[in-house]
């Protein structure tokens, strides 16, 4: 029974650490020329202003958004098309207070 619940525990903190490093994810959906971005974050009582930025893959900032969480939502989206886009490594990045999260993709 103890080693059920320490798996247990183990697991627990493990997807919670999983989840956190997760807060920007960008998933490339080819046969539809989009790009969906996802900033997902604890759902607070408020409204809350963030800033998106697409960083293309020579550094330049092509895309800078000012966004606006409603309160008790979790998650928010930006969207692009591929066609047009300079292939290589592409980061999104969310400034969110003082804080920034950031993921790469790939656009061959």
């Amino acid at each position: 029974m103890k080693l059920k619940y320490l798996f247990f525990c183990c697991s627990l903190f493990l997807t919670l650490l999983h989840a956190d490093s997760k807060k920007v994810d960008c998933l490339i959906l080819e046969d539809e020329n989009s790009i969906i971005c996802k900033y997902s974050h604890e759902r607070v009582s408020f409204a809350k202003n963030i800033t998106v930025e697409w960083i293309e893959p020579d550094g330049i900032v092509t895309r800078t958004r000012e966004m606006i969480i409603p309160a008790y939502h979790g998650s928010i989206y930006d969207y692009r098309y591929i066609q047009g886009r300079t292939q290589g490594t592409w980061t999104f990045k969310v400034i969110d207070n003082d804080k920034e999260f950031t993921t790469n993709f790939t656009i061959e």
